[in-house]
This record gives C-alpha cells, structure tokens and sequence, in this order.
C-alpha cells in the first residue's frame, strides 16, 4: 500500500466502492544492527522478460493486493476494494471465492484510508485460505479461515483501529504472524485460531505518518519483514520464539510493499516498490537492482510470489487509477 492519495483514487476509480493502545510485546528491548545504506536501486542491464497474463476490474474494486500460489499455478488474490478473495488460473480465468460484508459505516472509519479492505493471505496445502480483512469494526477487522467450497469464517480479532497488513505462516510452529501497519507490530495467531499476541513492537516497525511494517515472511529462524515508509527491509531471528535483535538488512527502497525470497536462502529477495512502480532484486549485502518497471506495466505493484524462476507481480493502480493486472516475468540464470 502506498500514499494517502489512494483512498481518493480507489473512491473515484472503484465507482462508489468504498487500505487501540498497543499490547506490550514480549519482546526484550530492541537493538538495531548496523543498515546498510544502499542508494536508488539500480538499473537492471539486462530486464526481466515479463508480460501482463490477467488484467483486472478497476471499476468493480479488483484491486489486488496480495498472493499466494497453489501447486498447479493458480494465484490466490485478495482484492482491497472489493473486499474479496479470488482464485486465478493459469489460462486468466478469475473466480471470486468470497465477498466479505460492508461495514455498516461503508468502512469510513478504517484506520488511514477509510475503506475496508482484504489483505493478506496465505494458503495452505489442503487448499485453506486463510487471509486479513481490515474494516475499522471490532466486529469484523481480524484472521478468517475459508476452507475450499465454504465460506469464510473469523478465527482470530485483531484491533479494530489498526490495520493488519501481512500475513505468513510458520509450518514449524503451527503459527501465523501478521503485520499492523498502523500500530507498527507483528502479532502472532495459532492456526487453530484464538487470541492474537503482539509478537513485537519493535520502533523499526512503526509508520513515519503513512504506515509502517508491511510485506512479511518466515525464513529459517527468523522474521522478515518491510516497513513502507522508512522504506526498509527488516531481519528479526527468532529465539524460543521470541523476538531478537532487529537488524536492517536493507535501506533506500522508497515505498516497499511485499516481497519474497529467490531461491533456497536468503540470498536474493524479490520486492516491490509500490510508488515507484518497480521491482527490485535485493542480494545479501542489501544492495538492490532493478527488474521491471511502468514500462512493463508495473501500475502501483503491490505484492509478489517466486516459483522457481518465475516472479508473479500484482499491481493495484491504488493512485495510477490505470490498469490493475497481474504480470509474469522469468528471473534471469544465476
């Protein structure tokens, strides 16, 4: 999610459609590693090939905002506006899976954008989706399980005055941890459901006026995670599950959304650039390089999944108003 110029450009493109005190974190007191400052990312020598496979309905609100990937290519997407978890196949067909309902206030009252709006989402390998629905209502704003032909269902509350962002699942422990971008925290939830616990509350999480922690991801030991408006990449192991120190792993990447990692470890990780309508490639050292831009049909890029050399790139158009579509692009041999 970008700037605060989105709500107005998803209110006249989506056609009437309308992005709590902190509990403490349990975390000891945080430290920060030394960052890595990198400049702009890089121009690539040579960009991706890439190709616009789906493009979506602005007017009706598909403005997709996050994606998991099935085993046999189908991408599994939220759509803010509409409030709505889809499924797209391979050949671009898209099938709307669930609608969440309207806040009885229109959703006015979300925190920030003011529009209720679905964000994360995770699936799982027996075809359970599990996904955030942030609606600035205690009622509603939480974690929801939708397992395959049914509907969805509230496993989990979180604060209704934040805005949970995203989410990722660890096999290992059987736990999600979600992002607030609002209240600047990771929470944890079993995946059976139950009370959400602020996992960290860590400062390199909080928003500088927009928001903050965004895109996350489980990783061998540890919690990655973006903070948009620092434009940072975070690292925080895990220690008998809890949080260690945070270190910066990368800095300059203005207006990060998601990513995703390349390959077998760390080494390479995949991230959009919601405003600058990019794509980068970040290596271990922090530094970035450029992959895909407007140029390709980036419009406000919010999300991505890696399979194999494959990248898959959701643009919204939050404040481009132009074109919300999914791209394909094949990363290069290494």
């Amino acid at each position: 999610m970008r700037k605060r110029t989105m709500t107005v450009a998803v209110a006249v493109a989506a056609a009437g459609i309308g992005l709590v005190t902190v509990v403490p974190s349990n975390a000891a007191p945080a430290t920060t590693a030394p960052a890595r400052t990198v400049g702009p990312p890089r121009a690539s020598a040579a960009p991706v090939p890439s190709r616009i496979a789906v493009h979506f309905d602005l007017a009706a609100g598909q403005l997709p905002e996050n994606i998991a990937l099935g085993p046999n290519g189908t991408a599994y997407v939220t759509f803010a506006a509409a409030r709505q978890v889809a499924a797209v196949t391979p050949s671009g067909g898209t099938r709307i899976l669930a609608t969440l309902p309207a806040p009885a206030d229109g959703g006015v009252n979300t925190p920030v954008l003011a529009f209720a709006l679905t964000t994360g989402i995770v699936r799982m390998s027996d075809g359970t989706v599990y996904f955030l629905y942030a609606s600035g209502e205690a009622d509603s704003t939480g974690l929801y399980r939708l397992r395959p032909g049914g509907a969805p269902h509230r496993i989990a509350a979180l604060p209704a005055d934040g805005l949970p962002n995203g989410l990722a699942f660890d096999a290992r422990t059987r736990r999600f941890y979600l992002t607030d971008s609002v209240l600047g925290t990771i929470s944890t939830v079993p995946l059976e459901g139950g009370r959400a616990e602020v996992w960290s509350s860590a400062p390199q999480l909080a928003a500088a006026g927009f928001l903050g922690a965004n895109g996350i991801k489980v990783r061998a030991d540890a919690i990655w995670a973006t903070n948009l408006d620092h434009g940072t990449l975070l690292r925080i192991p895990v220690r008998h599950g809890r949080p260690g120190p945070v270190r910066v792993a990368a800095t300059g990447l203005v207006g990060i959304d998601d990513f995703d990692f390349a390959g077998v470890g760390d080494e390479q990780i995949i991230a959009t650039l919601n405003g600058p309508n990019t794509v980068v490639s970040i290596d271990a050292a922090g530094r970035s390089r450029t992959l895909m831009t407007a140029a390709d049909g980036l419009q406000n890029p919010t999300s991505v999944a890696v399979r194999g050399r494959t990248v898959y790139v959701l643009s919204a158009a939050y404040t481009t108003g132009v074109d919300p579509n999914l791209a394909l692009a094949t990363l290069p041999l290494r």
